[in-house]
């Protein structure tokens, strides 16, 4: 190996690199919060801006098909321009749409800021992950800014139940979009004055076009088509054709990409085998949780009365655990074990959590059943969440770590779409079926049909929860299987594309 590759540039600590990771966390927690915070405030946005049952769904759409849509663009837009440039212009652009959303004055500005927010949460979220890959070279401080970065990313949701409740029931729907503002501005001023990239990290290379249109329109066909399944049904015309086109032009993506000179998405980033098997458990353990919290949200307000507020402190339990299970857990033992013995682990413990979910009952107790279940949750989550960040940039070239921290976010991005989708699809049959053989008791009125109601909507829940079970266990065993890298720090600098970029890898994780 060359000279600069024994002494990369790279491995000299920014001096900044702590607080900069204040803001970048700032930021993570403000685009996470978003995508829960809005569910809470729906109900009384749809009514204050007269949005019909038909087109709700749009305001939540609008910005998973952007932000799923534009995750690779975004990523090499960061790698192109700096990754602190991207981070800067998307936290900007998303506190304007924010402020657009707040001030909506009916169904079309409040779709066109969500899209908005989700277009510029696709240049943000790539940039700081990428960010936290080129500043953090130290296994060890790796270890905790991963872990810090980890814990926000899970349970971020969680406190956006809580925020979205507090704010929508003593202030107004319009302040979920708007508490954004302040975050953004923040964070985006702190990034600029404290955040230096490494030199040499820049990919100067011309933008792939027909990448970026293959991709992004594959990418929205795909979201969309499990997105109108969940209203449509699987075998809807529309939802048919937008899978098959979504296959025809991911497939047409992989071949553009293996014929340019210089790819949107170098094939490199997917098939090493310990990235891919992270985007590929990290997708799947994300399609359970989104259908966790789904579920859980309608149990705790439909079946146990809880109001928005009760129902976002009733999750505190599973942001404990993941904090927990990030913090504590992960960013101690990843420099001491190989990544594969938090991930496996990990994504097991969260689905015995689950697995306690499924014995859900109308008259089950919180804090015999839930709580302890949560927990499980969120330690497992929290553990293999933290190791994954990490190791989703492993070994990559500095000049494609935004689009390797894109393919996090895709993963992510697409896991929700199709959980939201599958599971409830799942729970919506199991519950018509109730109903069904329970006709004669439904039919009867009073408090025996509301009772047969509520028996429904949790059979639905814990159908759909075993499903969830056997997707962790899948999370679990490709986690074991395909990863299998050794511990971070063991010594070395990681080798990974082609040999003409050898010299400006970050030491990040050693085989």
């Amino acid at each position: 190996m060359s000279k600069t590759a024994a002494t990369p540039p790279q491995a000299a600590a920014d001096p900044s690199r702590w607080k900069a990771l204040v803001f970048i966390a700032l930021a993570q927690l403000m685009v996470v919060l978003d995508a829960t915070i809005v569910n809470i405030a729906l109900p009384s946005a749809q009514t204050d801006l007269g949005i019909s049952d038909g087109n709700r769904q749009w305001v939540i759409t609008a910005y998973a098909l952007a932000f799923g849509g534009l995750l690779l663009f975004g990523g090499r837009i960061a790698d192109k321009w700096g990754r602190r440039n991207a981070f800067v212009v998307g936290l900007i652009g998303f506190a304007l749409a924010s402020a657009l959303g707040g001030a909506a004055n009916g169904e079309a500005m409040m779709l066109g800021a969500r899209a908005l927010q989700g277009a510029f949460g696709a240049l943000l979220a790539p940039a700081a992950l990428s960010l936290l890959a080129v500043m953090f070279t130290d296994a060890k401080e790796r270890a905790k800014a991963f872990g810090i970065y980890g814990a926000i990313a899970g349970g971020g949701g969680a406190v956006g139940l809580i925020l979205g409740g507090f704010l929508t029931e003593y202030l107004n729907w319009r302040w979920t979009f708007f508490v954004n503002i302040p975050f953004a501005i923040i964070a985006a001023a702190g990034a600029w004055l404290v955040i230096r990239e490494p030199a040499g990290g820049r990919n100067r290379a011309p933008l792939d076009i027909p990448g970026v249109v293959l991709s992004t329109l594959g990418l929205v066909a795909l979201v969309y088509g499990f997105t109108r399944a969940e209203s449509a049904g699987w075998s809807d015309a529309v939802t048919v054709s937008m899978f098959i086109a979504s296959a025809v032009l991911l497939a047409s993506f992989v071949f553009v990409e293996s014929k340019v000179k210089s790819p949107l998405l170098p094939l490199r980033v997917l098939l090493e085998r310990n990235r891919g098997g992270v985007y590929l458990s990290l997708g799947l353990a994300v399609i359970a949780m989104f259908g966790l919290f789904l579920f859980l949200t309608y149990y705790l307000q439909v079946v146990k009365g809880f109001s928005p507020v009760k129902t976002g402190f009733a999750f505190l339990p599973m942001i404990a655990g993941m904090i927990t299970g990030s913090t504590q857990i992960g960013a101690r033992l990843m420099t001491r074990v190989a990544p594969r013995l938090l991930m496996g682990p990990g994504f097991l413990l969260a689905a015995t959590g689950m697995l306690l979910l499924t014995q859900l009952e109308v008259g089950s107790s919180y804090p015999a059943l839930i709580l302890p279940a949560q927990l499980l949750l969120g330690l497992g989550m929290g553990t293999a969440f933290m190791p994954a960040m990490s190791l989703a940039t492993h070994g990559v070239n500095p000049a494609d770590a935004g689009v390797a921290s894109a393919m996090v976010n895709t993963s992510q991005q697409v896991g929700g779409a199709i959980g939201t989708a599958l599971l409830n699809t799942i729970a919506a049959s199991a519950t018509t079926a109730y109903l069904t053989d329970h006709a004669a008791e439904a039919a009867a009125g009073g408090a025996a049909a509301k009772l047969v109601q509520a028996q429904a909507m949790v059979e639905g829940y814990s159908s759909a929860i075993w499903w969830a079970v056997g997707i962790l266990v899948a999370s679990s065993t490709i986690a074991l299987t395909l990863i299998n890298t050794g511990r971070p720090g063991a010594g070395g600098v990681v080798a990974s594309g082609s040999a003409e970029d050898a010299e400006i890898k970050v030491p990040v994780i050693a085989h």
